[in-house]
Formats: C-alpha cells, structure tokens, sequence
C-alpha cells in the first residue's frame, strides 16, 4: 500500500470483524514501528499486545467493572477542563455525526453511555495494544509515543488491518495496570484496538472531518 494511500484510509474503526490478527503481523508490525523518531533515540514506548484468553479476561472484567458502576481515579485527564473553541467544537461535531450514524439521538441519554461500553470491550476487536511511559517523562517523550502510534498505525493500514487508538483506557489505569503487570513507575498512556473493520457497520463510515490548511498552518517565506 502506498504511504499516501495508509494516511487516507486510516480510520478510527469501532466495530470489527471476529478475524484473528495472525501474531508474525503483529510481531512485524511492531518491529517496524520501533524506526519512529524520539528525541535523543529515547524510545519511551512500551508495548504490551493481548489477543486471545487474556484479551476475554479483560473484557470480562471490564463489563463486570462498568455494570456495578465502578470508577477509577484517571491516570491523566484526556482533555483539558473548559476546552475553549474551535477546538471544543470539533470534538462536539464528530461526537454528534457518530451518533447520527448509529441512529441514538442526543436525549437518550443511556443508548449513548451503553455505546460508549463498548470502548471497553475493544469493539470487538480479536487485539488490544496497551502503550506505557516511565513517569518521570515529560511532554517531549508524550509526543514520541503518539509518533509511534501513528507509525504502529499506518503499518497496520499496510498488512489491510484497522485499528482504534483509545485514550479512554486511562479512565482505569489500575486494572489495566493488573491485566498487564504493569510496573509501579510506568504510566498508561493508550489502549488501541486492532482488526479487520466491519464494513457492513454504519459507524464505520463515519469518516472525520479536518480543518483547512489555511487554519491551522502559517508559512513564513514560502
């Protein structure tokens, strides 16, 4: 596939087939991803990938954790606090296209939250990757792990697999930290979900929108 082509179809994918992720994929995918840039060769990530009967353990904990309502303290807060426009309004405006595309209008309120579960079962996905940082990093090695990602990503993209970078896993840093012996100075960073897309689901269409280039990039003598 080429790159131009990887960069276009990557979506963040919500409902997956059963198809199993063949693990020489995953394993070469992985190794490949490990050439993304970090500054001074830091290379901060840590991976943990879980298919299989760990995968249906976690999922199971996690529908048992969410029907009693159990809440964790978040190991950083996704968003900032009063998040001003136009950002705000983008996140607003994808939310609500999602929704219309699932058929679930704003006031049912429950059909919403039984559709945001599903994050945590992964969509169904046969995969799950888990990315974590040492917590003495700072904001510099943050952005080398979303480099990564977005390399871990667009290989995907290349061997026809799909995937879901997932930032809501840090809503329960300690039973992920569990499911995966994370160390005590490690931070969860992101969860993502990995398969092949079903494409027959209405939410799978759903192809995000992006700002022109005229508003988010300023060129100086160019």
């Amino acid at each position: 596939m080429h790159l131009h082509d990887a960069i276009a179809s990557r979506r963040s994918v919500r409902a997956f087939l059963p198809d199993p992720v063949p693990a020489d994929t995953i394993r070469q995918v992985l190794e490949r991803a490990a050439r993304a840039p970090s500054g001074g060769n830091l290379q901060p990530w840590h991976v943990d990938v879980l298919a299989g009967e760990p995968l249906a353990a976690l999922k199971a904990r996690m529908q048992a954790l969410l029907a009693a309502g159990t809440q964790e303290t978040p190991a950083y807060a996704v968003y900032p606090p009063d998040l001003p426009a136009p950002w705000r309004d983008r996140r607003f405006r994808i939310g609500e296209q999602m929704y219309a595309r699932l058929g679930i209008p704003r006031e049912d309120k429950a059909a919403r939250r039984r559709w945001f579960a599903r994050n945590f079962a992964f969509f169904d996905a046969p995969m799950a990757l888990f990315c974590s940082v040492e917590r003495f990093m700072g904001p510099p090695q943050w952005a080398d792990l979303g480099m990564y990602l977005q390399t871990v990503m667009l290989l995907l993209r290349a061997e026809g697999l799909d995937s879901c970078a997932q930032e809501c896993w840090a809503m329960y840093p300690e039973t992920i930290g569990q499911a995966i012996a994370l160390p005590p100075g490690r931070l969860l960073f992101s969860g993502m979900s990995i398969g092949v897309a079903d494409t027959a689901h209405p939410v799978n269409a759903l192809v995000s929108e992006r700002a022109p280039l005229e508003e988010t990039v300023r060129f100086h003598g160019v």
